[in-house]
């Protein structure tokens, strides 16, 4: 059958590079006269849209082509916004639909339990009703997770990695990493006259909820000592470590980057508000606690910065728009040859298609022995002859 039709969203957080990819399916897909449909807020477009309702229409689909997507490359976020719904535990279901017609059932998640519809019903029949063929889904676990669930069954997709953590299995690199290792290397550069002049201990803050890539790879390029979530340390032994820094500096400063995730023995990362669709709460800023732990220690002064959201702002760098870029033209290769349930990815540093991962394994996480040195609390520098551009092997 003749692909004629497909759909492209983009879920979860924001990263750089999204629009390229968009812009890479788009104008490669009017090669192959395929006709690109948007889908906009990620999986709510396909749970919340009404397409008798024009209104409804028009907030959630957006018929893309190269006269709408020209310029969209040139900045950062992503064009076709975002949420973060899983269409698998819906709390509520719109009101136009029957919640009647939907099954529900109990789940338990960072200690609450609540009611759950499944609508995927509903996402088949948006599907269906968009006439589409194919469906390009751009986003990290979470999102991808679905798109793993919507291939069983039985709706052809193909599915983009993006993420700043760059903790996706089966790949070696997610669009949007370079960038936010490019942006908190740039941060923590500008900081040190500050800090220095102030000869205080800088505490910086990134995302990394499970996985540590973006507070070890920041760590690598910048010289500084780092804490992931992979690896639970002794706080009073930092603290030492990062006296001794201070010490030994000209300039009487030293440096540290911390994982929101990271936690050491007896603390753990506080979390608030209301948990997401994927069952995850805002974590308090581990940054602050540890900055409260050194003044009544050791009453040294310091300085905390969270460079999350930051990270994530803005226009690519040329990396990401370059993978971005490349990754949205392999989607349009794979569903040209008629594949189905597989990921754009890198991997021993060539690009690749690859399964989709298995959402039960979860994120994929920093191999402790081979790049993180816990003893100082750095990244390991040594053994990396044939290894990938990237570091590691998918």
């Amino acid at each position: 059958m003749a692909i004629k039709r497909i759909g492209i969203l983009t879920g979860g957080g924001d990263v750089p590079g999204l629009n390229s990819v968009i812009k890479g399916v788009v104008y490669r897909g009017s090669e192959h006269d395929i006709e690109v449909v948007g889908i906009r807020r990620g999986w709510e477009g396909l749970t919340h849209v009404d397409l008798e309702d024009f209104a409804s229409t028009q907030r959630y689909i957006l018929p893309l082509n190269r006269e709408n997507t020209r310029t969209i490359d040139r900045t950062g976020g992503t064009f076709l916004h975002s949420s973060r719904t899983n269409p698998s535990k819906m709390k509520s279901v719109p009101e136009f639909l029957n919640a009647a017609d939907y099954p529900k059932r109990q789940i338990t998640k960072s200690g609450s339990t609540f009611e759950a519809y499944d609508l995927s019903k509903k996402v088949l029949k948006t599907l269906e009703d968009l006439r589409l063929d194919y469906l390009v889904c751009i986003g990290g676990d979470d999102t991808l997770s679905y798109a793993a669930h919507l291939h069983e069954l039985g709706f052809k997709v193909i599915a983009i990695p993006k993420t700043m953590d760059n903790d996706v299995r089966n790949t070696e690199y997610c669009i949007g990493f370079s960038t936010a290792i490019t942006r908190a290397t740039d941060a923590i550069q500008r900081q040190r006259t500050t800090i220095g002049s102030h000869e205080r201990i800088g505490i910086f803050r990134v995302f990394g909820r499970d996985a540590g890539h973006t507070a070890l790879y920041t760590a690598y390029v910048t010289s500084i000592r780092c804490c992931i979530p992979e690896f639970r340390f002794n706080v009073d032994k930092l603290v030492d470590l990062l006296l001794r820094d201070k010490s030994l500096n000209p300039s009487n400063y030293s440096l540290v980057v911390l994982s929101e995730g990271a936690e050491w023995d007896g603390y753990e990362v506080k979390h608030y508000g209301e948990a997401d669709a994927y069952g995850h709460r805002k974590k308090a800023n581990v940054g602050e606690d540890l900055s409260e732990y050194i003044k009544s220690k050791v009453k040294e002064e310091t300085v905390v910065s969270d460079l999350t959201y930051d990270l994530r702002s803005g226009e690519p760098d040329f990396i990401d728009k370059m993978v971005a870029t490349t990754f949205g033209n392999m989607a349009i290769d794979a569903i040209h040859q008629g594949k189905s349930g597989l990921m754009t990815a890198i991997s021993g540093g060539k690009y690749a298609m690859v399964s989709i991962p298995d959402p039960k394994l979860g994120p994929r996480a920093v191999e402790i022995e081979t790049m993180y040195n816990a003893d100082r609390m750095r990244p390991n520098y040594a053994n990396k002859v044939g290894l990938p551009i990237f570091l590691v092997q998918a």
